[in-house]
């Protein structure tokens, strides 16, 4: 039996339409003992997005991000999250999008992304889903010195790690984004071996 066949939305109500949307649907949901359950969830749509992880495969590094975020500091961190580069979509592709993102972020200008997985990164409560990519760097594709858009309220500082150095990050709790852990498993995986 196909999911759609499985969930009729009976209502959708917008909580808050500020900085994206977040809607309280009521569904009714047919279980696998074949009783239909109503249910109601928030879901928070702000559009899907894209994550990169630069990597110099020779000297073993990778490029990542350090910036505030209000919701990490709202809950006991102090805000300073080390990353990767990422960004909404809006309406570009993903490929152009992380392509203009990279840039904006880190000064690094790469032409050749890949895209290595796709994930939903909070799928009980955000529809956003990540593509992610991977792409070489050197020092001449540095362009800028990046740091983010100003007027976005970025205020981005650039790192330059090995991925040991990284890994240990990750270990020490230094590191805590979700989507930069699963970058830096995959390099360590498949990109450095």
């Amino acid at each position: 039996m196909n999911t759609q066949d499985r969930v009729r939305i009976e209502n959708v109500e917008v909580l808050s339409d500020d900085w994206y949307v977040l809607r309280k649907v009521t569904f009714d949901f047919l279980r696998h003992n074949g009783a239909w359950q109503r249910q109601s969830r928030e879901a928070y749509d702000r559009g899907n997005g894209a994550t990169i992880l630069l990597y110099h495969p020779e000297r073993r590094t990778v490029i990542l991000t350090r910036q505030f975020r209000l919701p990490a500091y709202l809950n006991g961190h102090d805000g300073l999250l080390i990353e990767t580069p990422a960004g909404l979509l809006d309406l570009a592709s993903p490929e152009e999008r992380i392509r203009a993102e990279t840039e904006e972020e880190t000064g690094y200008r790469v032409q050749h992304v890949r895209k290595v997985f796709e994930a939903f990164m909070s799928p009980g409560s955000v529809t956003e889903k990540l593509y992610f990519f991977v792409a070489e760097y050197d020092s001449a594709s540095r362009a800028g010195a990046g740091g983010g858009v100003a007027e976005e309220g970025e205020d981005i500082e650039v790192l330059e790690l090995t991925l040991d150095q990284a890994l240990q990050m990750i270990r020490t709790g230094e590191i805590m984004d979700g989507k930069t852990i699963m970058l830096l498993q995959y390099a360590g995986l498949h990109l450095f071996t």
